[in-house]
């Protein structure tokens, strides 16, 4: 079983309160694409420059990643930079260039038009239709958007909502998209526009799922040493979205394991800079603090003396 990913390959420069790292590997196609591949096959799809450098190209190849669909286009790749605050969660964007990923139009290689499960990253949502019409009968289409996205596309977002099955945001993004406050409510009206799974992202303070069977709460791992919290929603998603994949069906059952594994999976993304600890990552590592997660969550029921 196959997962597809389609979003961006992006070269990163991040500055946190104790260090400072230059063109970095990143992107959320970068972070889906690498996590992903512990357990399934990856297709990618996305653009980079003629400066992006070849290493990072082996590093995906040398994970089994499909890249049919990772095109290099003339021009520099899509740059990020930002700062983050003392308390490690909050960030200022110091800078933004498009570069080749401005003229991004994903054209699906004939081979990948059988995908099952679909990942449509943080793009423009015209671009996430049109991806949509070049998949054959895909089983599951889990979405992310952008305060960009609902704020400036509105018309556009609703329409893919339209057609996709679950939706993974922040908490931040829910409000805006519901113009709800409150997070159940906002749930709702998010969850009437289309997707049947809605997933949201908390940051340090874990995730949350709604569907036909209620709601369900994971926390993020507590961790005593953050060193760099980019790519940590993308690294979930990929997570979720490719123990769905690996599975290969989506119940009750699995939505809720693929929480845990999602939490999981970031956590480790967050001890290094870019994918430097997604890198070395195994599948027995992941199961051991899967292990471990139990111990967050677990209690004998809640009894009063009478």
């Amino acid at each position: 079983m196959s997962v597809l990913v389609v979003g961006s390959v992006a070269l990163d420069t991040v500055e946190t309160p104790f260090d400072k790292r230059d063109d970095i590997l990143g992107g959320s196609a970068s972070f889906f694409s690498v996590v992903s591949s512990l357990i399934t096959d990856v297709r990618l799809v996305a653009v980079v420059g003629q400066d992006f450098p070849e290493e990072h190209v082996a590093l995906m190849a040398d994970k089994g990643v499909d890249l049919a669909g990772l095109t290099r286009e003339e021009g520099r790749t899509f740059r990020w930079s930002g700062r983050y605050l003392d308390n490690m969660v909050d960030r200022v964007t110091l800078d933004t260039q498009l570069n080749v990923f401005e003229k991004f139009d994903p054209e699906l290689p004939a081979s990948y038009r059988d995908t099952e499960f679909v990942f449509l990253a943080n793009i423009h949502p015209a671009l996430q239709l049109k991806v949509l019409g070049q998949v054959a009968a895909p089983k599951l289409v889990c979405l992310d958007t952008m305060n960009f996205w609902i704020e400036g596309e509105r018309e556009a977002l609703g329409e893919v909502l339209g057609k996709v099955q679950a939706l993974l945001i922040n908490d931040e993004e829910l409000r805006l998209l519901s113009g709800e406050h409150n997070m159940v409510r906002g749930a709702a009206a998010v969850r009437a526009m289309g997707p049947e799974v809605l997933v949201v992202k908390r940051g340090d303070a874990g995730a949350l799922l709604f569907d036909d069977h209620g709601m369900f709460c994971v926390p993020a791992v507590p961790l005593d040493n953050v060193v760099d919290p980019t790519g940590a929603g993308d690294t979930f998603a990929g997570g979720f979205v490719s123990y769905l994949t690996h599975h290969g069906e989506v119940t009750p059952v699995t939505l809720r394991q693929a929480m845990v594994y999602g939490s999981v999976t970031a956590s480790y993304c967050v001890e290094d800079f870019s994918l430097d600890r997604l890198r070395s990552l195994t599948r027995d590592e992941v199961l051991e603090r899967c292990e471990r997660f139990k111990g967050l969550t677990q209690f004998e029921d809640v009894v009063l003396k009478s």
